[in-house]
């Protein structure tokens, strides 16, 4: 049982990991850091983790992973889409896409294209955030619209539910999910987040996040419910924005041709 989690190096992806190894799968660790990734895997207690790096600023680096990921294994159980960032600045990858919008969607969106045909599922961290989402096909990096961090974030993250849908309707065994306001240092700088991490009770451990993740990894739900959303272990109905089949078609379209195709 291989598992692909990327983002794995803290928070969900750690949390994710430790969980999907204690039940008996091979886990196989992606970030950016290899000092912290390797940190994680020192403390599974299943099967041997392997660690791999990849920089998702940069296109080149995720057609590497995808090829060292064929190389090594045959075939994949589950791949687990979770890395993801949040910026309050506007910033350009090295390929010309705006930060978020290749780091929460593009690269995730080419890694999976390059590996469907020996991957059993596909996981994909998203938010409710989504529901805010305004996504334009047309304009994925919000070059000819305002551009706001949070704005940008919920159009990435309804990018993910629709991606989602999209593979779903290409036969894919593809579910995404909410992990809830996780208390991590994600999107710390932020005054929405830091209000929410002062609320007592309020943001979860990032155990609480990974759990639905674990759960369509290894239940059913996650081969038989394909395209669908959930949140605290259960399906919940998504944002019209979020299921939006032929919306989801031009998303599909764009992405093939802002990676190459």
């Amino acid at each position: 049982m291989i598992s692909v989690i990327t983002g794995a190096s803290a928070g969900i992806g750690a949390a994710a990991a430790a969980g999907l190894s204690r039940l008996g799968h091979k886990v196989v660790l992606v970030g950016r850091d290899e000092t912290r990734l390797k940190a994680v895997a020192n403390g599974l207690t299943g099967p041997e983790p392997d660690v791999l790096t990849c920089d998702y600023t940069s296109l080149d680096e995720v057609r590497k992973l995808a090829s060292q990921l064929r190389g090594r294994y045959g075939r994949i159980a589950v791949l687990a889409n979770n890395a993801g960032v949040m910026s309050t600045s506007r910033r350009t990858t090295r390929d010309g896409h705006e930060l978020m919008v290749q780091v929460n969607h593009l690269a995730p969106f080419l890694l999976t294209h390059l590996l469907t045909d020996c991957v059993d599922r596909v996981v994909t961290t998203t938010s409710r955030a989504g529901r805010t989402g305004k996504l334009d096909p047309g304009d994925l990096s919000r070059e000819r619209r305002r551009w706001n961090g949070w704005l940008q974030y919920g159009d990435t993250k309804q990018a993910n539910a629709l991606f989602t849908v999209a593979l779903a309707g290409r036969g894919v065994a593809a579910t995404c999910f909410h992990p809830g306001v996780i208390r991590t240092g994600f999107a710390g700088e932020t005054l929405l987040m830091r209000l929410f991490l002062a609320l007592p009770g309020y943001a979860k451990p990032p155990e609480h996040g990974a759990r639905t993740l674990v759960h369509l990894a290894t239940h059913p739900d996650g081969l038989e419910r394909s395209g669908r959303y959930f949140a605290e272990g259960r399906e919940e109905r998504a944002s019209s924005g979020m299921s939006d089949a032929a919306l989801a078609e031009r998303l599909w379209e764009a992405s093939r041709s802002a990676v190459g195709g």
